[in-house]
């Protein structure tokens, strides 16, 4: 019989400048095999590049209703889902102008599919797949044809 392995994801986000250009690094791991993600952004916040490294890691995955952990540095990310933050925000449709509803939201109906746990990780320390997430993310925020964060920027027009 052969053994089901689980699927890891570690992911981190980046921003120089907080806002300005900002990126997100993700590696995918399924046994034996690894796969890296990233992307940059002209402006945009750390915040919300931490999440669209989850987001995207789940938009990436092909296989739905899988238990999967997603390792973070982001303890934004980890206590808004592991505490049920998210949850609340959704009932009360962010009321108190909590920050990045549209990536919360996309996230929100993501998750889902699939059967997501959250793990805290101490960024810059010694987890090596932390490590590379990280040099994913601010190699892609110091990038050249950096995407448009657009409802960043339009908000913030």
């Amino acid at each position: 019989m052969q053994q089901q392995h689980p699927l890891l994801i570690y992911t981190d986000g980046a921003a120089r400048g907080n806002p300005g250009p900002g990126g997100y690094g993700v590696i995918l791991m399924w046994g034996d095999k690894i796969k890296e993600l990233s992307a940059g952004y002209r402006l945009t916040t750390n915040n919300r590049m931490e999440l669209m490294a989850v987001i995207v890691a789940l938009q990436s995955l092909t296989r739905k209703h899988i238990p999967l952990t997603i390792y973070t540095d982001s303890q934004y990310v980890v206590n808004s889902v592991e505490k049920k933050w998210l949850d609340n925000w959704v009932r009360t449709d962010f009321k108190g102008g909590k920050k990045n509803k549209d990536l919360w939201m996309q996230y929100y109906h993501l998750s889902k599919q699939f059967q997501v746990k959250f793990k805290w990780v101490k960024g810059h320390a010694d987890n090596a797949y932390n490590n590379r997430c990280d040099e994913l993310a601010t190699a892609a925020a110091d990038g050249k044809h950096l995407l448009i964060d657009e409802v960043y920027e339009m908000e913030k027009a």
